[in-house]
């Protein structure tokens, strides 16, 4: 009878594993990338995929869950996790490439579902649309799609953003005097709260986010964004906006921060004037991604602008 045991143990993540988590998120998935014809998306390598492992854990200590083999004691597999008060958030997820099959990856994602159904919590995530072994492995443990976004990317000129809307004036940095303003917001618009991460964003100790928003005519917010510049992975998200209108001047503003490089932003598919003026300044399409959500879900009502650090969804 063939032995089905496992050779790895799930455990977390301690400081020491660190460099290894960094090392297996880089390789495995610049991997996937260029086995299915494309360049790699961390080029840069292992320095640039620990901002991961400092982000979570800044925002959620002792939440990355991790594979490792037994015999061994090499990492092949590890996921974050960042649990809210209104859901858990699945973060980037990995496994060595020569440990496909093994299962891994379903006993991370079990890990962290049976977590989340000890909390009495949906699980949000953005996956790729184009990674169909992802999808299935989702899709089999019971999330479904909720939204389709274009991930796209745009050369910022030197000399800064041409013709920014009107409404792009009223955009200004937040404070942490903001942060009830901005979860009323997403509560409203997403269903969602997550505290911690605004504080987090604001403060930014770690030197690299930028937190704006759009003030509302009759008090309140009409929109809020937030802005990643770290060196290896310049991505604009999350936010929330009551109209793509707002989610457009807020996305410029920020975009604008970011002359002479190509920051990567996602954009829901339905906001198709919104995607049209970011075509006429040369935006262009490189990914599509999926909103998933495996329990209860709240329909948009407004504009979601998700991110993958940290994660969503």
């Amino acid at each position: 009878m063939k032995d089905t045991t496992p050779n790895y143990r799930l455990r977390t993540m301690t400081e020491a594993d660190r460099p290894a988590v960094a090392e297996l998120i880089c390789v495995s998935t610049n991997e996937w990338y260029q086995r299915h014809g494309r360049p790699p998306v961390f080029p840069g390598g292992p320095s640039t995929t620990s901002v991961f492992a400092d982000v979570y854990e800044a925002l959620d200590p002792g939440c990355c869950v991790v594979a490792e083999e037994v015999a061994s004691g090499r990492l092949i597999g590890s996921c974050f996790y960042h649990p809210r008060p209104t859901h858990v958030s699945l973060g980037i997820m990995n496994t060595h490439p020569d440990c496909a099959g093994k299962g891994v990856a379903s006993a991370l994602l079990r890990f962290i579902t049976d977590f989340a159904d000890r909390e009495r919590k949906p699980v949000r995530l953005v996956s790729s649309a184009l990674n169909l072994d992802s999808f299935s492995l989702y899709t089999r443990a019971g999330f479904v799609p909720r939204c389709v976004y274009q991930d796209m990317w745009l050369a910022v000129p030197a000399d800064g953003m041409k013709n920014l809307p009107a409404e792009s004036a009223r955009v200004r940095d937040a404070t942490l005097h903001d942060v009830a303003a901005m979860m009323a917001l997403e509560m409203e618009v997403a269903g969602i709260c997550r505290e911690k991460d605004y504080r987090y964003f604001i403060e930014n100790r770690a030197g690299f986010w930028h937190a704006a928003l759009m003030p509302g005519h009759a008090g309140g917010l009409d929109g809020w964004l937030v802005s990643c510049g770290y060196p290896g992975l310049n991505i604009i998200g999350p936010g929330v906006a009551r109209t793509p209108a707002t989610a457009l001047a807020l996305l410029l503003r920020e975009l604008d921060r970011y002359r002479g490089r190509s920051p990567l932003f996602l954009v829901p598919v339905e906001c198709t004037e919104m995607v049209r003026d970011l075509y006429a300044r040369g935006a262009r399409n490189c990914e599509l991604h999926l909103g998933q959500v495996r329990g209860s879900w709240q329909p948009f009502r407004g504009v979601n602008l998700p991110t993958f650090l940290p994660e969503t969804g």
